[in-house]
């Protein structure tokens, strides 16, 4: 039996998904939960398992094509209609990674897996569908045309149901007769077909663009060897008129201009989708939605190196590569404890700040398919060598592109480390939800006066951009002084801890 996987809303409210690459293709066999594809939403790639057993029959996308959920995707023609209740196996079921978990059925015991039976109506759940009144197969081939359907909308706000739409057929004017003429060229006299006099000649050869002239003006464009098919008509209903066919035999005798010569390669058109387009969106409503403020402080980083390098021959260390950006991120984590009000959100409907008591801290990160910012849950709670550990995962994840949209979530405070370009600092944007974000400038050697004399320090600059409707100046201000102050000397993270 045929079956057709459509794209699912993979529980980010998101109305489509670009295919990045299949892992199957057609003749394969494919098993249950078997990952077949990978899928880029606005968020995250995300790899998709298949429910059922069987095998490809096609796939219905292309590398590189954006669906809209709902949409099928691939065809498989599974090996059975049915699978008998006594192959189930009761027990927890655990999802693969990347698969989008599928909604219990009604009743189902949390924890215990469906028998496989049931597997096909977990999946039909994830996606829009049409009622079962007549119909064989949700989308299959030869099924009849539900009457209702239910149209994927943004999560939280229920299905919607309504009538499928189509397009509307033309109407006849009216007084038209209900049989249409076959020819609009011929009209039907004394039950003969004769050629209506006024009537121009359309032609409707296969392959061809529909011209409507009558037999005089062809006759007229033969001669001059004018083409009809390039003539646009400024007669009644588009039609083609003597003037037409001799300004066309004007323009076809005059010189045609030569172009200017163009160098192949000159422009590039890359579409915005993606990880780009949500990130484009996040960045354009923070900056006209929140009033950004961004200080900037120059440190003597010198024992903030020097105590890197000390970590870095700890055996807690070992197994993990340890930058200053570790005792950047502990700093943050300590300051934001002093200072709270950097940690909070700002919330328009209920006019409400809302201090947040936990710290997931998002570190902002490069990948070939825009910027995403992970964030560390509970960071606040981590030890120095947890936090060194969770750092380098998400990295490591983010370069992968396999960051999920629940690792982009919920996030409280960012940093974005632009010394890795080489940079000293920058104007950072809001991450969407958050108060305050800090970039982390390049370490190089300055000159800095030291005790009354001039001496080659380590330096860099830090730059904290604040929302000013929840941070005042002098709240940020004393969180930037703190972060400064404990990476000139880091034993001040022992003593603010």
């Amino acid at each position: 039996m045929r079956r057709e996987f459509k794209l699912p809303d993979v529980g980010e409210g998101l109305t489509e998904a670009e295919i990045v690459r299949w892992h199957v293709k057609a003749g394969d066999h494919v098993k249950v939960n078997q990952i077949v594809v990978e899928i880029e939403t606005a968020k995250s790639i995300v790899e998709l398992p298949i429910p059922w057993d069987g095998v490809v029959a096609g796939l219905l996308g292309e590398e590189g094509q954006t669906i809209e959920v709902g949409v099928p995707i691939i065809a498989v023609d599974t090996t059975e209609e049915a699978v008998a209740p006594e192959r189930a196996a009761p027990g927890p079921v655990a999802p693969e990674r990347g698969a989008p978990e599928a909604a219990a059925p009604k009743g189902a015991v949390p924890g215990v897996a469906a028998p496989e039976g049931r597997v096909e109506a977990l999946a039909d759940d994830m996606v829009p569908k049409p009622p079962a009144e007549g119909a064989v197969e949700p989308g299959a081939h030869g099924s009849p045309a539900p009457k209702e359907e239910r149209q994927a909308v943004l999560v939280g706000y229920g299905v919607k149901t309504g009538a499928a739409k189509r397009r509307p057929r033309k109407q006849p004017p009216a007084g038209t007769p209900a049989t249409p003429v076959a020819d609009p060229s011929r009209a039907e006299v004394d039950g003969r077909v004769r050629p209506a006099a006024s009537a121009p000649d359309t032609d409707t050869a296969p392959g061809r663009v529909t011209v409507l002239a009558k037999p005089p003006v062809r006759k007229l464009a033969k001669d001059l060897g004018v083409d009809l098919g390039t003539v646009t008509g400024t007669g009644p209903e588009g039609s083609i008129t003597r003037e037409d066919v001799h300004a066309a035999a004007e323009q076809a005798a005059q010189p045609t201009p030569q172009a200017a010569p163009t160098r192949p390669g000159r422009e590039e058109r890359i579409p915005i989708k993606g990880v780009r387009k949500m990130t484009a969106q996040a960045m354009v409503t923070s900056a006209f939605t929140a009033p950004h403020v961004t200080e900037f402080l120059q440190v003597d980083v010198t024992s903030t190196m020097e105590a890197v390098h000390r970590l870095r021959t700890l055996a807690d260390f070992a197994e993990v590569k340890v930058s200053p950006l570790l005792l950047v991120a502990k700093a943050v984590l300590t300051a934001a404890r002093r200072h709270p009000a950097i940690n909070s959100s700002w919330d328009e409907e209920a006019q409400e700040i809302v201090v947040k008591h936990y710290v997931n801290l998002g570190i902002a990160a490069a990948t070939p398919r825009g910027l995403v910012v992970p964030n560390v849950k509970d960071a606040h709670e981590m030890s120095l060598p947890d936090l060194a550990k969770s750092l380098a995962k998400l990295a490591e994840t983010a370069r992968a592109g396999r960051t999920q949209p629940a690792e982009m979530s919920g996030g409280t405070i960012t940093i974005t480390n632009v010394g890795v370009f080489g940079v000293d600092a920058g104007t950072p944007i809001l991450n969407p939800g958050e108060a305050a974000i800090l970039a982390f400038g390049q370490v190089r050697d300055m000159p800095w006066v030291v005790d009354g004399e001039l001496a080659v320090r380590k330096v860099t600059t830090l730059a904290l951009s604040f929302d000013h409707r929840i941070v005042d100046g002098e709240q940020g201000s004393l969180f930037l002084r703190d972060v400064g102050a404990m990476l000139e000397d880091p034993l001040r993270m022992l003593a603010w801890s």
